[in-house]
């Protein structure tokens, strides 16, 4: 956690820290503490019960009084010169009035051991450094361009307006936190920078490949929130957002398939046919759609062979993405 502060310290005045101790039976109270009374005006120590990432998100966001709004995992930091650039143009925009309702910028996966670091980019799916509406046409993300949780800075009173309350003790809620205020979202802009370190490969962590078996029921809850928001909302959404959300979902679901299928589990195959029975119960139209792409035969295919390639599938992604 403290490389992850003390990165975030490199905004001096310009930033707001709130450290959330949702809990913690380590020294995260005492650090967390320290912190706040080195960094009086900068840094805030927020202490409460446990009630999961979700919750401590919530936490983060009610508490929060900046023009503008992160979340940064303890174990993860951020990239000083990439900070730095993203600051200078936040405070440009505040200082401009200009309107911004979510900033993107690249994170990486900061994989345990592995030498050539994987970056997630958004080179041609957005303009870079102008801010732009979702009725612009050059939007166009491809399928391989995910976004997660790391990617945006949302403007604070947008999440605050939209009434985002992420589920408690619920893990892979970062999803929510990019799908939900996301259809609120009028004025965009993306900063081609490596901003964010996402750490991974440690065992047990909430995104290993084995954790996520055991937890399949969660990732279950949170697609099944993503498929019902996403059946109420999307008639109503332009085009090119349209677009965004249900490349989101098509990979959620593939998350979710591929995982049960890796497994080799019949009682997770079990699950992953009650999730598209679920989206088809749901949504019939939106079943067809997303059970006709790629993922969605890929993951769907009949049989040993079916899922052997399958497997075969979300290994070769695996290396080429280095995700865990």
């Amino acid at each position: 956690m403290k490389k992850c502060v003390d990165h975030a310290l490199l905004g001096g005045e310009l930033v707001e820290i709130l450290i959330v101790d949702d809990g913690s039976t380590d020294d995260t109270a005492k650090i967390a503490d320290a912190y706040a009374e080195k960094y009086p005006t900068i840094v805030k120590a927020i202490h409460k019960e446990n009630g999961g990432h979700g919750d401590a998100v919530n936490t983060g966001i009610a508490h929060a009084t900046g023009v503008y709004f992160k979340v940064v995992d303890s174990d993860d930091w951020l990239d000083k010169e990439a900070y730095k650039q993203v600051l200078k143009v936040l405070k440009k925009l505040v200082e401009d009035e200009k309107d911004l309702d979510v900033l993107l910028s690249n994170y990486i996966y900061d994989k345990v051991e592995r030498r050539k670091k994987r970056v997630m980019r958004y080179h041609g799916a957005l303009p870079e450094k102008r801010i732009i509406s979702w009725e612009d046409s050059r939007i166009r993300f491809n399928k391989f361009q995910y976004v997660l949780m790391h990617s945006v800075i949302y403007r604070t009173q947008l999440l605050k307006d939209c009434g985002l309350q992420l589920p408690k003790h619920t893990f892979y809620v970062d999803n929510l936190y990019i799908f939900e205020p996301m259809i609120h979202v009028k004025k965009l802009m993306y900063l081609n920078v490596d901003l964010y370190h996402y750490y991974i490969g440690r065992e047990g962590q909430s995104v290993n490949e084995k954790t996520m078996m055991k937890r399949i029921d969660q990732q279950m809850l949170v697609n099944r929130t993503l498929i019902q928001f996403f059946s109420e909302n999307r008639k109503e959404l332009p085009p090119q957002m349209y677009r965004f959300l249900f490349q989101y979902l098509d990979m959620m679901m593939c998350v979710a398939s591929s995982i049960c299928v890796v497994s080799k589990d019949k009682e997770l195959y079990k699950k992953k046919k009650e999730l598209w029975k679920y989206l088809k119960d749901t949504d019939a139209e939106l079943y067809k759609e997303l059970r006709t792409t790629l993922f969605g035969i890929t993951f769907n295919l009949h049989g040993p062979t079916g899922r052997w390639f399958a497997r075969t599938g979300y290994r070769l992604f695996q290396k080429l993405f280095g995700f865990n």
